[in-house]
């Protein structure tokens, strides 16, 4: 699967599951938030404070900045910006403080950061941002999660939902011979867990679905088997949801790559045809000044 797939399901799956993933990170997350008035996604808002706007969007990574209720009687709200890093990269540390200072200068709200590390390299990601310059020194902190820190028997065990996706994330790391064989035995031992703990259809639904895309099979056989598979364990009450659930993540993406042409044609020809300035093009389009930059540096 290649990877922008692969980030639009991280993206959908973390807004099914953000709330366990709090619990997962934070072990005090239900005495601290508000987790019954819900999560708010400020996807445009991450997006207008991209720190690297000169790169092309497919080098950018699965953020989601999430307004969190706090439960102490405030109005107050945290913003949680999590990142899902698969590959090594030299500069995440760096991109993840430009984060903190652009959400803090526009918002001015506590931020808390979760960065969860999906690949081979995560070991090597660091935790924090230093600078240092004649006697001033910052230190920027962050939560992280690296998948391979943590054993498959453990997160089996955990009843974090948010711990059967990680275990899931980490069996598309797996290599060697007769794969399928093996991603067939471990992938159906993940959705017996799932089934069998009655975590809610709609829940269940999306780490099925999450699974089902993200660890995938090289044979359209092996395929076939998993799905009767699991037509037989849900005595097909729940294959549907997974089905309809696959559809409409492809819709999705089709309709978000067919708006996205869209909008860069409208640029394109604004840009053009008028002497606006990049702020008043984005503001007319609906798109951030960062792609608008990026239409514009393409078309000279």
């Amino acid at each position: 699967m290649n990877r922008r797939k692969n980030d639009i399901l991280w993206k959908g799956m973390l807004e099914e599951v953000f709330d366990d993933l709090l619990r997962f990170v934070f072990p005090n997350a239900d005495r601290a938030f508000a987790m019954r008035r819900g999560f708010e996604f400020l996807d445009k808002e991450l997006g207008e404070m991209y720190p690297e706007p000169e790169k092309p969007s497919e080098t950018k990574f699965v953020d989601k900045l999430v307004k969190v209720f706090q439960k102490d009687g405030t109005e107050e709200w945290v913003l949680c910006h999590v990142e899902v890093q698969g590959k090594n990269d030299k500069e995440f540390a760096k991109r993840m403080f430009k984060y903190y200072a652009r959400i803090f200068d526009r918002f001015d709200r506590p931020i808390t950061t979760i960065a969860i590390f999906t690949g081979r390299d995560g070991k090597k990601l660091p935790g924090m941002y230093v600078r240092k310059y004649m006697g001033a020194e910052l230190i920027y902190k962050y939560n992280t999660l690296c998948i391979l820190d943590y054993e498959d028997r453990r997160l089996a065990a955990d009843r974090n939902p948010f711990a059967l996706v990680m275990l899931a994330a980490k069996k598309a790391l797996l290599k060697g011979k007769d794969l399928d064989a093996v991603l067939l035995k471990e992938k159906l031992a993940i959705s017996k867990l799932l089934i069998r703990r009655g975590y809610g259809e709609e829940k269940t639904n999306a780490i099925l679905s999450f699974l089902h895309n993200y660890v995938r099979f090289e044979k359209p056989e092996t395929n076939r088997i998993f799905d009767s598979e699991i037509d037989r364990l849900t005595g097909k009450t729940n294959t549907m949801g997974i089905i309809e659930q696959v559809k409409q993540m492809r819709i999705a993406e089709a309709k978000e790559e067919a708006r996205t042409e869209k909008e860069a044609a409208v640029v394109k020809n604004l840009i053009a045809e008028t002497n606006f300035s990049d702020k008043k093009i984005a503001d007319i389009v609906g798109v951030t000044e960062a792609f608008v930059k990026r239409i514009r540096r393409n078309t000279k």
